[in-house]
């Protein structure tokens, strides 16, 4: 697959950079040097895609496939990732549970799982703040290491253009690693016993899910017996998702595809635009409605039905199937009031819209001793939630984003292993948000099974 070159970055049927800045976009950096960004910004031009055209259309069909009840969607990953993050283990790791958690999820509820990873490329975050002080000393939020460091020094806060070049970078070695994972072995579903041999002995959900991989060896004997031994057993379709919230470098990447001459953003398969950013007459918006990706947007407890359709009419005004998802985060106490009417408003309008709970964002606080956190009991609450709401209209909830990592972290309270406040100590380790863990995350994976085989009933 080709991509046409362009012409100091001219893509046709997409805004310029400068008309995008010209609608004064929101949650960017201020570059200190405008020099030394084009320069960036160039060199990006300049290199390969992280994504193919072929591959995005594949997910969209995919995603298609959640819009009309007959799939259901797993994102999940880092809150905000690294540069450090990008090391084999901490990759497999956050592959292996998300394994887990599809295997949970389609074996249980007997549905296919459309796999995301919240992963190679959400190095960037928007903040409720420009600045942050301590100890009466200010300085710039640190917004992901796609634009500053996260020491607290004035030179580490300091946004660094360059940081986008090395934002491709991990993200190619990021990519290239899941492909190997999830195409030379490691994703066979005969796997299964070997993803969790370090965790069965520690966790009770661990030993659940044990139980539940000897059924799923138990059925591949038998099938072998008979003589399958299908292809699909081995490997497994996984894509790429961020938000696409730095515009100079999701500009950077897009081209072209010479297949279809339609502009991809290249930077990952599926791109959404977050709660803060999706301004209707926005940049963010008006970027990404020229895409050709599978696009995702945030929508909070203050969306409006009104609102609801004009972002369809802007975003998918040919009712492409798999094109738009909704991804909620309205909070455990507000979702089962705000979510209902917003259901109603897209299934009278007939555009096929996939429909996503992410129970993490609505459900943040801190703790009496300064750690932010959430509690698992309100993710799954909001979970519930998500189904309550579906089940009252008579919709499809098709599909879970959750912030989560493949490592045994103290981010968020409860769970299975009952974490309380004086637990966070031990290892919170999150460049951002907090981030459910591997027990958590897998506890969740069977709460959800068990509502996903009542929606089909």
């Amino acid at each position: 697959m080709q991509f046409a070159t362009l012409n100091e970055g001219v893509v046709p049927g997409v805004p310029s950079l400068d008309e995008l800045r010209g609608l004064k976009p929101l949650q960017q950096p201020e570059w200190p040097d405008p020099v030394a960004l084009e320069q960036v910004i160039g060199q990006l031009r300049k290199l390969p895609p992280l994504v193919f055209a072929g591959e995005c259309d594949d997910l969209t069909d995919k995603v298609g496939a959640v819009a009309r009840g007959e799939a259901f969607l797993l994102q999940g990953g880092d809150c905000a990732e690294t540069f450090d993050g990008v090391t084999a283990e901490n990759i497999r790791a956050k592959l292996r549970v998300l394994l887990q958690m599809s295997v949970v999820l389609q074996y249980a509820a007997s549905v296919p799982v459309v796999k995301v990873g919240r992963i190679a490329g959400q190095y960037a975050k928007p903040r409720s703040s420009g600045d942050e002080t301590r100890d009466g000393v200010t300085l710039p939020s640190y917004r992901g290491d796609a634009v500053n460091g996260i020491d607290f020094t004035p030179e580490s806060r300091i946004p660094d253009p360059q940081r986008l070049r090395e934002v491709y970078n991990a993200a190619a070695a990021t990519l290239n690693l899941t492909r190997a994972f999830t195409t030379g072995g490691y994703a066979d579903l005969h796997q299964v016993h070997a993803w969790n041999t370090d965790f069965v002995r520690s966790s009770p959900v661990g030993r659940r899910y044990e139980q539940l991989a000897s059924e799923i060896e138990r059925a591949l004997a038998f099938m072998r017996a008979c003589g399958a031994t299908a292809d699909e057993f081995k490997t497994v379709d996984f894509y790429a998702s961020h938000e696409a919230l730095i515009l100079e470098y999701e500009h950077a990447l897009t081209r072209i595809d010479s297949r279809t001459e339609q502009p991809y953003d290249v930077s990952g398969h599926l791109l959404w635009v977050g709660e803060r950013t999706r301004q209707l007459d926005g940049a963010h918006v008006e970027f990404l409605a020229t895409l050709s990706n599978p696009l995702g947007v945030k929508i909070g407890p203050t969306t409006t039905p009104e609102y609801i359709r004009a972002l369809i009419d802007k975003l998918n005004p040919k009712g492409i199937e798999g094109r738009l998802t909704f991804i909620t985060r309205m909070g455990a106490g507000k979702i089962r009031e705000a979510l209902p009417p917003l259901l109603e408003t897209v299934r009278d309008h007939g555009s096929p819209i996939a429909w996503v709970c992410d129970p993490m964002h609505g459900n943040t606080y801190e703790t009496p001793n300064g750690y932010k956190t959430r509690n698992f009991d309100d993710v799954v609450n909001e979970v519930q939630g998500f189904f309550d709401a579906h089940e009252e209209v008579g919709t499809w909830p098709g599909g879970l984003h959750v912030e989560l990592t493949g490592d045994d972290v103290t981010e968020c309270l409860g769970g299975g292993e009952e974490l309380v406040a004086e637990d966070l100590v031990n290892r919170y380790e999150t460049a951002c948000d907090p981030r459910l863990n591997r027990h958590q995350s897998l506890e969740l994976a069977f709460l959800v099974a068990e509502r996903l085989r009542g929606a089909q009933s």
